[in-house]
This record gives structure tokens, C-alpha cells and sequence, in this order.
């Protein structure tokens, strides 16, 4: 199993059984910065998943790409 395999598995094991995690994230294109926010994931997918964070205060939802956890541009606090 590829490590891009394992962080898929494990994400997809997270959202069926806590979907509520915290997150760090700095990526660039579109502009998202949170730092140890909490977030629901909403969805799973084959390359990749979806967010919704609140905060703004207005749930807002984003669809992240694995590979950007592989980069260590996201952080799942619960996956350390």
C-alpha cells in the first residue's frame, strides 16, 4: 500500500467514524489558512475530500486533495 493509499484510508476511516477532527491547513490556490480549527468532513472521494470549517462564522465548505495532506500542506491533528 502506497502512502497515498494510506492517507486515503485512513481519512475515509475518520469521516465513517468521527467526521469532526481538526485541521491545519496553508494552502495557496484558493487561499485557505486555518491552524487547529475544527472542521466536519462531508465527503470522501476517490481524489478527494470535502470540508466544511465555520471559521468565519458562515459555514463555508472546501474540497482538499490528498496529496496535499502527502505535501504536509493539511494536517489532520487526529491522523499524528
Amino acid at each position: 500500500m502506497t502512502a497515498l493509499e494510506t492517507i486515503k484510508s485512513r481519512i475515509k476511516n475518520l469521516y465513517e467514524t468521527n467526521s469532526d477532527i481538526h485541521i491545519n491547513i496553508s494552502v495557496t490556490h484558493p487561499k485557505i489558512s486555518l491552524r487547529n480549527d475544527p472542521v466536519t468532513i462531508k465527503g470522501v472521494y476517490p481524489h478527494v475530500f470535502r470540508i466544511e470549517e465555520v471559521s468565519s462564522g458562515v459555514p463555508k465548505c472546501h474540497t482538499l486533495q490528498y496529496t496535499d495532506v502527502l505535501t504536509k500542506q493539511i494536517e489532520i491533528i487526529e491522523l499524528l
